[in-house]
């Protein structure tokens, strides 16, 4: 069939004059999706409008989005600025035969637009925490504001700029594709969304934490001006600040991935120093491979009915925590196997690099090893090592003990004949071997500096090594699985969601606590500067510590108002009735142990499961109601798919529409979906059975383990080195 002319035209009501409208979709001509094969609009001089004429086939349905974007100064490269992200895309069926004019973002009644991910450029993020500017006591007591402005670095014969190159001349010398975001976290949430930076900056009050993103095809062409500004006590309100000094970050005074800085500032009029600044920095890079296209996000995608759900901590809960801990070990394929079976909608569990780079499962950053092999009684002494200096063949085949076996030389699990109850499973085998309607929560564990200035694990990988090694595993493997990252650290957190496009994040707090030492990084020492942090990164929500919450239950209505999902942890779940009470408090998630004993379902499923049963019945009942209309093509039944109701659910049936693109008549439809649905019945069924069974299963291998078989005496105990149980880090026996 001949090809047709089509005209796209989109309106946009705001656009800086760097920024372009691409056009992207599911056939060739549009890119298939592929962000560096997006079509670029024109613009109509004198309006809001931007369009593109195309030839496109008639044959199928074309799916299409719009993006904003940047580009760099040759066109190479491009930055995804905003995009449209409803679950379904905008829709051109055959029989259409008007052009529209599209609104963007705005479509089917709802508007959907999320910022963009790392495509080709970079994010340089200045941190400004903890009172960092040290200034003469003249200048001390003044507020300051702050403002960096990237500058080239490059030289030629023209007329260096003296002086601060910010005020009025930021357009003229920042180069193409960069561009200046800000956010202050404070209790003002229009503050807390990054927003384009001001002429003079943004105001930075005692205690405040001041975050300054750079965005840039080539940070390392480029330089940093750093000015401070403040206001004249006396001056009238439309009086501009004044110019109180500077002072400049090169490149190579970065690290790869994070650090801070210690620079002096300088006079703007006598160019003499007047005190010093502390900038802590991020870099995040985008990822080598090109994972992410523009098919789909669930970045920021929360359906309401998911509340109180059920999730698996470490699988079926901690074991090492106290003697009565589970009997099953911890972060195992077994223990996440009888959580699945066991009804868990999302599984818990903890992610860590060996050290060949292979992202494994397992909670501590040390494990213990002994000096003997693993069949020999006679153990002359443990090692305590960090998990990230062993390789996946060592972690693995060597005879690992917890450290709490270690310290308090009891072991507590026989199972080294059990291989789904070995420890660390890599991530790739537990996304392959679980059910794949069971979602994941996954735990990116990262070292963190207390308050006292020491840090939980020195010397790790590179962050973004760390985090591109764990995201590449699941964006290859994770298929329609429902994945939720999370993690303590949020500047983890910042660079998982700028990475990627298609999952959501959950920053992890403690919040006000007497059962931990606190943190170092102030976004991380309350319920309300959590919320703070996840609203600047713009994530989907946080993950607190329930003991903080059954001291202040308002803090729910907290997180929930500033459109954040929540999550909680701890050992206070470990409770029915307290299990109970914070599903009744509105917890999107609850997260427990022993969810095989605590779980109130009475059919063991997960969620997702349900809900792809029941949007596989009302499919059909879709394709029945085109099929009565007339007697049409597969085209049809597209429409009804793709179109259909309960949308927000649309995700969890992407593999069915992916087959029933293939169906050549509403009637052929419609006996595929009818013998689907009987088919996903039918495995529901026998789901449950092998649930049953596999609980069952589970619990005669876990019969294996003893009861607490002491081996006191076979360490040396007096002067043998062995640290303190009562020093022993925080992490190592925290509940996350």
């Amino acid at each position: 069939m001949n090809p047709r002319e089509w005209t796209f035209s989109v309106i946009i009501p705001e656009f800086t004059t760097r920024e372009r409208i691409f056009l992207t979709g599911n056939i060739p001509e549009l890119g298939e999706w592929k962000w560096e094969k997006m079509i670029g609009l024109d613009y109509v001089e004198e309006s809001n409008v931007w369009t593109k004429t195309l030839d496109i086939p008639t044959n199928c349905d074309i799916l299409y989005r719009y993006c904003l974007c940047i580009t760099s100064d040759d066109a190479s490269k491009i930055i995804i600025r905003k995009w449209e992200t409803n679950l379904h895309p905008r829709i051109l069926r055959p029989n259409m035969t008007t052009c529209i004019t599209d609104m963007f973002g705005n479509y089917e009644e709802k508007e959907n637009i999320s910022r963009g991910w790392l495509t080709s450029h970079t994010l340089v993020q200045f941190q400004f925490a903890n009172n960092p500017l040290k200034l003469r006591s003249r200048l001390s007591s003044k507020i300051m504001t702050i403002k960096v402005t990237p500058v080239k670095l490059t030289f030629s014969n023209e007329n260096p700029t003296e002086d601060s190159l910010s005020a009025d001349t930021c357009e003229a010398i920042t180069p193409a594709g960069v561009f200046v975001e800000v956010s202050t976290l404070a209790n003002d949430p229009a503050i807390c969304q990054l927003q384009p930076q001001e002429q003079f900056g943004r105001m930075y009050k005692p205690n405040d934490m001041l975050l300054i993103n750079v965005f840039a095809p080539d940070v390392n062409a480029l330089a940093y001006l750093i000015d401070f500004y403040s206001y004249n006590s006396q001056a009238s309100t439309e009086e501009p600040p004044y110019h109180v000094g500077y002072t400049y970050v090169l490149p190579n005074m970065f690290k790869p991935s994070e650090g801070n800085l210690e620079l002096p500032v300088t006079c703007n009029v006598k160019h003499r120093p007047l005190g010093t600044v502390g900038i802590q920095y991020l870099i995040i890079r985008p990822m080598s491979e090109n994972l992410c296209d523009l098919h789909v996000s669930y970045a920021k995608h929360w359906d309401p009915s998911w509340t109180g759900l059920e999730v698996g901590h470490r699988g079926l809960g901690a074991s090492f925590k106290t003697k009565e801990g589970n009997s099953i070990r911890e972060n195992t394929i077994a223990s996440l196997k009888k959580a699945a079976a066991s009804g868990a909608d999302l599984l818990e569990f903890d992610v860590q690099l060996s050290k060949d780079m292979i992202p494994v499962i397992y909670h501590d950053f040390h494990v213990c090893i002994s000096m003997k092999r693993k069949k020999e009684v006679d153990y002359s002494e443990m090692l305590e090592l960090p998990v990230k200096d062993l390789s996946l063949e060592h972690l693995q085949k060597l005879k690992v003990y917890h450290l709490v076996e270690g310290r308090n030389h009891e072991i507590l699990f026989f199972d080294e004949d059990l291989e789904e109850h070995q420890p660390f499973p890599t991530l790739q085998d537990v996304l392959k071997v679980i059910d794949t309607h069971v979602g994941f929560n996954v735990e990116l564990k990262w070292t963190m500096e207390l308050n006292d200035g020491t840090f939980e694990l020195n010397n790790p990988f590179d962050m973004n090594t760390y985090v591109d090694k764990v995201l590449e595993v699941v964006l290859k493997h994770a298929d329609q699985r429902r994945i939720v990252f999370s993690c303590f650290n949020p500047d983890i957190c910042t660079m998982v969601r700028n990475k990627q496009n298609k999952y959501p994040v959950m920053f992890l707090t403690v919040g006000k606590t007497e059962k931990y030492p606190p943190y170092r990084d102030p976004r991380c020492l309350s319920i309300p500067a959590a919320v703070q942090n996840a609203v600047s990164a713009d994530i989907l929500g946080i993950v607190v510590h329930t003991e903080d919450l059954l001291r202040d239950p308002s803090q729910v209505k907290l997180v929930t108002n500033a459109g954040l999902v929540i999550f909680c942890w701890g050992d206070d779940n470990n409770d029915k009735d307290t299990i109970k009470r914070l599903k009744e408090m509105g917890l999107h998630a609850v997260i427990y142990d022993k969810l095989d004993q605590y779980t109130t379902k009475e059919v063991k499923e997960s969620i997702f499961l349900v809900e792809t049963r029941e949007s596989q019945r009302e499919l059909i009942r879709l394709a029945a109601q085109e099929g009565a209309a007339a007697s049409s093509s597969s085209a049809a039944l597209g429409a009804a798919v793709i179109s259909g109701a309960n949308d927000q659910r649309a995700f969890l049936d992407l593999a069915v529409h992916t087959k029933l693109a293939d169906c050549c008549s509403t009637v052929t439809s419609l006996e595929s979906l009818d013998s689907t649905v009987k088919l996903l019945h039918d495995n529901s069924e026998r789901n449950l059975k092998r649930n049953r069974d596999i609980i069952a299963a589970i619990d005669k291998e876990s019969q294996l383990k003893e009861q607490h078989h002491s081996f006191r005496g076979l360490f040396p105990s007096a002067g043998d080195n062995h640290e303190d149980p009562s020093k022993r880090s925080r992490k190592d026996e925290a509940d996350h």
